[in-house]
């Protein structure tokens, strides 16, 4: 499988090339900076000079060809204003979704969050951020590609065990990035998860039964 991860250097994306690139996938991880290439080349992928905010989608289209999914881990990160929340968790959501359409790459994964199903109204970084969230998320569902949203609670750098809680409707809780980039792992492998939104925080479950289970379950509208 060749998976084009968004957000290349970031604490998820890294944990998920390692994990993809150890199954023996090739994962091309997508970077602002050329100083981030080693970090990514460490866990196994194949870094790319690529800035969402920046590249035409012609220019990301062309990154993507010949890729099974694409997966959306980028961020404005903390400490950025909510312009940068738009023009990133937004925008390159969106133009990263539209270049994978223009490629004919089948699979989108989109790290999104918990509260994107609500957004508030203030006009903070966060609640810009969730409503950034929530509009990548909108024009996700209505695409033609075969989608999957994840929505984790708090993350944390704490060490995975394996074990979460995924449910189709709002929950709060927190969840080592270990494990969402476990999840994330699962998911690219395993297409009924298409077409949902997936709440994944920690839980007694293995991954493999927390899917199951949740994908057993009729589809909720959020």
């Amino acid at each position: 499988m060749r998976v084009v991860i968004a957000g290349g250097h970031g604490k998820i994306a890294l944990r998920l090339t390692r994990r993809l690139s150890t199954r023996g996938d090739t994962v091309l991880g997508l970077i602002r900076h050329l100083e981030q290439a080693d970090d990514i080349a460490a866990q196994g992928g194949e870094p790319v000079v690529c800035d969402l905010e920046r590249a035409s989608v012609k220019a990301i289209a062309a990154v993507l060809a010949g890729a099974s999914a694409s997966v959306f881990a980028a961020g404005a990160g903390p400490g950025s204003g909510p312009e940068r929340k738009l023009t990133v968790d937004r925008d390159g959501a969106i133009k990263l979704l539209e270049a994978g359409r223009s490629a004919d790459v089948p699979g989108y994964v989109m790290i999104s969050s918990f509260g994107a199903e609500a957004p508030p109204a203030g006009e903070d970084p966060f609640s810009v951020y969730l409503r950034a969230k929530a509009a990548a998320d909108a024009a996700v569902q209505a695409s033609d590609r075969d989608w999957t949203i994840v929505r984790p609670g708090r993350l944390t750098d704490g060490r995975g065990i394996g074990r979460v809680r995924i449910d189709l409707e709002p929950f709060r809780g927190e969840v080592p990035r270990d494990d969402i980039a476990a999840v994330l792992d699962a998911l690219l492998h395993d297409p009924p998860a298409v077409r949902r939104i997936l709440y994944v925080n920690g839980g007694e479950d293995s991954i493999e039964q927390a899917l199951a289970a949740s994908l057993a379950r009729p589809a909720v509208s959020i």
